[in-house]
C-alpha cells in the first residue's frame, strides 16, 4: 500500500480544482434549526458539475495523469456519479474514458455518462465481478484504472469539498456525511481534523448495507452482498483499503439511516429548501435527525453529496 494520503494532500486538490469545480454553496434553514435545536450548515454538492461531489475526486486524480496515461484514457466502475465525474473530467482533459457501469443504474446517470462523452459498458452487479471485467478492460485497452473510491487522488479530491465548508463557516461540533465506500468521508476526515480538530465526525450509511459500521466497530473490513435500498450511490460492498485506514483512525462513528428515513429527508430538501437531493445525498442529514446524537446548541455540518435522481423515481419516492 502507498502512503495515505493527508491533509497537504487536500489543499494541493484545491489549486488542481480552482477554475474547474465549482465552489458549492452552504445553505441554512431555520426549520432544520428548529427540527434538530442546532445551527445547522449545508455543503451542498447536489449543485456540484454533473451533480455530484464526485467531480472533485475524478478531476484531481485524471488531472495528475502523464502524457502516456492521457494519450490512453481511464477506466473505471460507478453506479453513476463517479461515471459522471470521469466522463467529464477525461473530456476536459482530453482523455478517452470508458466506464463499466451496472445494467440497474439509474437511467439518467448512464445516459448523462455517455452525454458526457464517457462510453458505457453495462454489467449485472448482481452475477458479474466487476473488479475483473475492470482489470479485462484495463489490460486490453492499456488505460489507467481509477476506482470510484479507494484512490490517495479521489479521496484528496473529495476532500476540498469539507475544506471549503469549514474555511466558510468555521470549527464544527459534528459533521455527517454519506458513506458508500469511504472516499467521501475519509476525504472529509482528513480536511475536518486539519481545520476542526474538535468535531466528532460521522460517517452515515443505509442500514440495508451497513459494512462499513460493521468494519468500523469491529477493526477490520468486512463484505457484505450488494445491498437492497433506494440509496443506489451507498449500495458498495465493503470499504477500500485506503478509505478504511483513514475511517479508522479519523471518524468517531459510522451510522445507519433506514429508506424510509431518507424519503423523508428527500421531502424535506423538496419542500423546505427548494432543492432535488438524491437518496444517497440525504443519509447525513436523516442520521442528524433520527440517529440520537444529541445536537442541540451544537454547530452541525451537513455534506449533502448529489442530486442525480431520476425525476420520475423521484416524484415516486415522494408520494410514498
Amino acid at each position: 500500500m502507498t502512503t495515505l494520503p493527508t491533509y497537504a494532500d487536500v489543499v494541493a486538490a484545491a489549486d488542481r480544482l480552482h477554475g474547474h469545480a465549482h465552489r458549492t454553496p452552504v445553505l441554512r434553514s431555520r426549520t432544520a434549526d428548529d427540527m434538530l435545536g442546532a445551527s445547522v450548515f449545508f455543503k451542498c454538492e447536489n449543485f456540484q458539475r454533473m451533480g455530484a461531489f464526485k467531480f472533485r475526486g475524478a478531476f484531481n486524480a485524471l488531472s495528475r495523469f502523464d502524457a502516456v496515461q492521457r494519450l490512453a484514457g481511464v477506466v473505471t466502475f460507478s453506479s453513476g456519479n463517479h461515471a459522471q465525474a470521469v466522463a467529464l473530467s477525461a473530456r476536459i482533459l482530453g482523455m478517452p474514458a470508458v466506464i463499466l457501469m451496472p445494467s440497474d443504474a439509474p437511467q439518467a446517470k448512464i445516459d448523462a455518462t455517455r452525454g458526457y462523452g464517457g462510453e458505457v459498458i453495462l454489467f449485472d452487479r448482481f452475477k458479474e465481478d466487476r473488479e475483473a471485467l475492470l482489470q479485462a478492460l484495463a489490460r486490453e485497452r492499456g488505460m489507467t484504472m481509477i476506482p470510484p473510491f479507494d484512490h490517495p487522488d479521489v479521496m484528496a479530491g473529495q476532500g476540498t469539498a469539507v475544506k471549503e465548508l469549514l474555511d466558510e463557516v468555521g470549527e464544527l461540533d459534528h459533521l455527517f456525511v454519506c458513506l458508500g465506500g469511504g472516499g467521501l468521508l475519509s476525504g472529509s476526515a482528513l480536511a475536518a481534523r486539519a481545520l476542526s480538530p474538535r468535531c466528532k465526525i460521522y460517517g452515515v450509511e443505509p442500514e440495508a448495507g451497513n459494512d462499513g459500521q460493521q468494519s468500523f466497530r469491529s477493526g477490520q473490513i468486512v463484505r457484505i452482498p450488494t445491498p437492497q435500498t433506494i440509496a443506489d450511490g451507498a449500495q458498495s460492498q465493503a470499504l477500500g483499503h485506503y478509505t478504511f485506514a483513514v475511517i479508522q483512525r479519523d471518524v468517531d462513528d459510522v451510522l445507519t439511516a433506514t429508506d424510509a428515513q431518507l424519503v423523508q429527508a428527500m421531502r424535506f430538501f423538496a419542500e423546505r429548501m427548494k432543492m432535488v437531493v438524491e437518496p444517497t445525498g440525504c443519509l447525513g442529514f436523516a442520521a442528524a435527525c433520527h440517529a440520537g446524537v444529541p445536537l442541540v446548541g451544537q454547530r452541525v455540518g451537513v455534506v449533502i453529496s448529489g442530486g442525480n435522481v431520476d425525476l420520475g423515481r423521484f416524484g415516486e419516492l415522494l408520494a410514498l
